[in-house]
């Protein structure tokens, strides 16, 4: 009769499974669940997290008792090689990974008995009476824990013992909701069956109707074994399927996720042997139990907590025994699957495939108001462990995609317009910022990185990347998903060569006011406490928060850098932090790094600015006392005619005044350095720097002692075939020629050394290459 009305009610299998992930996409799209940034990192990256619910601790164990088995849970569960993922509901809130403060805090509501008992149909309850104002804690069940571990990516589950039909359950009805979250949510739970008091064999029969694999451990056993009754090993029911090990549980869950099977799995594991009641001693206690239960009139949701505690009370304590010693090898079983099921996840499929949270995540300044006003106390102050900085780099923060063209005839070099071409498309971490920040970290700078992402699966990625990088995130802005930022992406088109054909840059999220980005609140502390000795600031902020960082960093005493990013954007330097009156030494800029269009670019937002019209430019130009005959010949002697014909030593020189150092990145024809030297600079008498002194001052007048110009050549002259990619190489140049003045190197000392290292990023693909630790500044 059971079995029956079941299947009447599973003929609607295929219409409920779309209404249960639109379910799903609700709830993780609303402020009411929250993943642990560990837990986070851990799916995101492929590591192998284990769930594990709170029933147990807020109905299971008392307090504190509860608190000391939720450490040794977890403990286990590290020590096994994997992230416990504890799950409850605290203050209102769906939580996906508790701290240790929150597990004290949730299991001591066990003791006033405030705590509610979390099912999936009391996931709404308890979250709505959050929203209104009424935050109660509640330990998540089988089904609930369920519920929100696969919302969060998590596909392994240990815990004690399931629910199931409740004996009489053909007349009452009785079922556990963890039977029918069995059926429709992915995720693998390892228990020691149903509670030994349940109707065991229509369990068994519920789940077969429900669509639910169910295997049961050998435990060394041959043939087939029992399904186990939770405080006993054996039932008396042969398991519906036999599971040798870890190795082939964690086989069974990849494989149903691939085909894909829209249901969970039961992985029943024996309680230990020691700790096993015998069969025949635990069904008396059982029975009497339930007699009892029924003379005092204890049903439904009131019936398990009472013949819990008679069993108890009538087993003299070994139910308890029992009852922790199979939780704790369920943990470490779950845990061994979740390793294995990582390995074969990690050999078998792509990263990107796996299913990511679709959670929000709120950005610092908001949790901690967000906590705050939910009466919790706020996160930590993220300036408390922020160490001083070398460099401080700030700038953009992007996922790169870069379409190498493949072609398959050999004379063809570039793609072809309006058409689909053949290509090797690489992703990578990019954005012109964080090139130059691992770059710098790479040469071993200690580097506070600042930049913006959206809340979305990019930010989330990015974030994971930076700190697999060893980049703090700490200067990350995480802006909240209401704002409608997206994380800034790239993607370069290259032809055959290697050499950029054309790029799509959605950056957006850099264009930004200021007033969103909360600069003053956010970063200002930051560059505040981290003193950096460099700040790189890069063009992709709008013109109004570029002014902001190097003004920032001017009042900190940090020299800047400027990166102009492309040749659209290089002229905001000159719309917001140069102006006619920034002429040295009041100048604001102290090196730039532009490629040859991007100085020219420079050069003619100046002069359309009107800055060479200046009195102070004039001043300073006349200072350099250049030689008003013969000034071409000279320039081509000390770089050469075409770069002369192309007029870039001319533009560079004629932006000294502002900018006093400028460092052009000219590809295979090398490096130009041009630099205004102060009156006293030992280069000027020094004869190993006499061919690079382009004129001498004759007085001190305007602090000009004269102008250093200097070609350098390229490291190496690289084959086509050598180059891998050209995303990072400029970017790589101007981090490690920051990181050498970060140490007190002179610029044509540096310069050398930061060729190679943007050579060894040509050579490789996805980015900034780490080989780079290797240069050594001569």
């Amino acid at each position: 009769m059971l079995a029956s009305r079941a299947a009447a009610r599973s003929g609607c299998r295929s219409a409920r499974a779309p209404v249960a992930s639109r379910r799903y996409h609700g709830l993780a799209q609303s402020k009411l669940f929250k993943v642990s940034e560990e837990i986070r990192d851990a799916v995101a990256t492929g590591k192998p997290v284990v769930a594990l619910e709170s029933t147990i601790y807020t109905h299971g164990f008392p307090y504190p008792e509860s608190v000391a088995l939720a450490s040794l849970l977890e403990s286990v569960v590290r020590a096994n090689g994997a992230v416990p993922a504890t799950i409850g509901i605290l203050g209102g809130e769906a939580r996906v990974g508790l701290s240790t403060e929150e597990l004290v805090e949730l299991a001591s509501a066990a003791e006033k008995k405030s705590a509610l008992k979390v099912s999936r149909r009391d996931l709404g309850y308890i979250c709505g009476l959050g929203l209104a104002g009424k935050r109660l804690h509640g330990g998540t069940t089988v089904s609930g824990t369920m519920v929100l571990a696969h919302l969060a990516g998590i596909k392994v589950f240990g815990t004690g013992g399931l629910g199931g039909v409740h004996r009489g359950g053909e007349n009452s009805m009785d079922i556990s909701a963890d039977l029918t979250e069995l059926g429709r949510t992915p995720v693998a739970v390892v228990s020691s069956g149903c509670k030994s008091f349940l109707d065991i064999p229509r369990t068994l029969e519920y789940l077969e109707t429900e669509g639910v694999c169910v295997g049961t451990f050998a435990d060394g056993r041959q043939g087939s074994v029992d399904f186990p009754a939770f405080y006993t090993r054996d039932s008396g029911l042969k398991s519906p399927r036999v599971i040798q090990n870890e190795a082939e549980a964690a086989a069974i869950v990849y494989a149903q996720s691939r085909i894909p099977v829209s249901s969970g799995i039961l992985l029943a594991n024996p309680v230990p042997l020691k700790h096993s009641v015998p069969k025949n001693e635990m069904d008396d206690i059982i029975d009497e139990a339930l007699r009892l239960a029924e003379v005092e009139g204890y049903r439904g949701s009131d019936n398990t907590p009472f013949v819990l505690s008679k069993i108890k009370e009538l087993s003299g304590g070994k139910s308890v025994i029992a009852n922790r010693a199979l939780v704790e090898a369920n943990v470490k079983r779950a845990t061994n699957v979740a390793v294995e099921l990582s390995k074969l996840e990690r050999s078998g499929e792509l990263l990107n495939e796996r299913h990511m949270p679709a959670i929000s995540v709120t950005s610092r300044a908001d949790q901690a108001t967000s906590e705050t006003e939910l009466g919790h106390s706020p996160r930590k102050d993220p300036l408390k462990h922020l160490a001083k900085a070398d460099v401080l780099v700030a700038g953009s923060l992007a996922i790169d995609l870069s379409c190498d063209f493949a072609p398959t005839e050999v004379n063809s070099t570039t793609p072809a317009l309006h058409t689909s071409n053949r290509a090797i498309i690489g992703q990578s971490l990019g954005g012109v910022g964080h090139n130059v920040a691992i770059a710098a970290k790479y040469l071993d700078s200690s580097v506070l990185y600042c930049s913006v992402v959206g809340d979305d699966l990019s930010g989330q990625t990015a974030l994971t990347s930076l700190r697999q990088e060893g980049l703090s995130t700490s200067g990350i802005k995480v802006l909240p998903a209401s704002s409608g930022a997206r994380t800034a992406q790239y993607v370069a088109v290259n032809d055959a060569k290697k050499d950029l054909v054309v790029a799509m840059a959605d950056m957006g999220i850099m264009e930004l006011p200021e007033q969103t980005l909360d600069f003053d609140g956010f970063w200002e502390p930051m560059m505040s406490r981290a003193q950096p000795q460099w700040a790189v600031v890069d063009a992709n902020w709008n013109a109004e928060v570029l002014g902001k960082w190097v003004a920032l960093a001017k009042k900190h005493g940090a020299r800047v850098a400027f990166e102009p990013v492309s040749t659209a954007k290089s002229g905001r330097l000159f719309r917001s932090a140069i102006g006619p009156s920034d002429c040295v030494p009041n100048h604001s800029i102290n090196l730039a790094a532009p490629n040859q269009l991007e100085l020219a670019a420079m050069y003619m937002a100046a002069r359309e600015g009107g800055l060479f019209d200046s009195e102070g430019w004039w001043h300073l130009i006349d200072a350099m006392r250049m030689p008003a005959s013969g000034s071409r010949e000279r320039l081509v002697a000390m770089t050469s005619a075409m770069l002369v014909n192309q007029g870039i030593p001319q533009q560079s020189i004629q932006l000294l005044p502002f900018i006093p150092c400028i460092v052009t990145k000219l590809g295979p024809q090398g490096v130009l350095l041009a630099q205004l030297l102060r009156p006293g600079d030992a280069r000027l008498t020094s004869p190993e720097s006499a061919p690079y002194i382009l004129s001498r001052a004759s007085t001190a007048e305007g602090g000009v002692g004269g102008v250093y110009l200097r070609l350098f050549p390229p490291a190496a002259v690289l084959e086509e075939a050598e180059i891998v990619s050209v995303n990072g190489a400029g970017d790589t140049l101007l981090g490690a020629v920051v990181t050498g003045l970060a140490r007190g190197r002179a610029v044509e000392e540096v310069i050398p050394g930061a060729q190679k290292a943007s050579l060894l990023t040509l050579q490789q693909a996805g980015g900034v290459s780490e080989a780079i630790s290797q240069v050594v500044f001569d």
